[in-house]
């Protein structure tokens, strides 16, 4: 899972109608100045009693330059059970086959020690078929690597998961460095494991009411 990318904020500051540069003498008060409409025509009494008009001139758009610097560059590699919904994350800069290696180290110290088989279930990136990873698959028997085939992401539960967790740590927030971003990907996937569910194959289709063929119910109006 890649950083997201930044996005524009709306302006904070007021931008309100302003006189037109014919009129040089007296100043519109600022509070008749807001409820002035584009056109109209505001009136200002000087010391000397007499009254000077001015035509407020139509108010400029609020402008704020949109800021698409990267402050920061990661990876946030994950481990995702189904069966209980329980998740792992471990962020790095990069991704490398001793990141990838690292991450899987981690994976098995989280896992219980009692599971007697372990089935990975991986893309075919070339850093998941690396031959570190074969040398780890040796090291762990109880580990076995499932590639899915190509163009099938979604035989993989942990991708609907990703999208979850952009929408708890990511969506809508702005992060100064990537540091922050790696906080906020340990602190949603803190909120998701104590609320977490199993992913079921066809849950949601299996539990929607089936409907009866042939003509369709006409509402209830009362």
């Amino acid at each position: 899972m890649g950083p997201e990318s930044a996005k524009s904020y709306a302006g904070t500051c007021w931008v309100h109608a302003l006189p037109t540069e014919e009129a040089t003498a007296g100043t519109v008060p600022s509070p008749l100045r807001e409820q002035a409409t584009p056109g109209d025509a505001a009136t200002a009494p000087e010391t000397g009693g007499t009254t000077v008009t001015k035509a407020l001139r139509p108010a400029e758009r609020a402008k704020q330059e949109i800021d698409y610097g990267r402050r920061g560059k990661g990876y946030v590699f994950g481990a995702f059970q189904p069966a209980s919904g329980e998740a792992f994350t471990q962020p790095y800069p990069g991704r490398t086959i001793a990141n990838f290696v690292g991450f899987l180290e981690h994976v098995e110290a989280w896992l219980p020690a009692d599971a007697q088989r372990v089935y990975a279930i991986l893309d075919n990136l070339n850093v998941h078929r690396a031959t570190d990873v074969l040398l780890f698959s040796l090291a762990h028997p109880r580990w076995e690597f499932v590639f899915q085939p190509k163009y099938a992401a979604y035989l993989n539960l942990i991708e609907p998961w990703w999208k979850i967790l952009r929408a708890l740590a990511l969506k809508g927030r702005r992060f100064e460095t990537w540091d922050a971003v790696c906080t906020a990907v340990q602190e949603a996937t803190i909120y998701w494991n104590a609320h977490r569910h199993p992913f079921i194959w066809g849950r949601r289709r299996r539990h929607q009411p089936r409907r009866a063929g042939g003509v369709g119910l006409l509402p209830n109006v009362t």
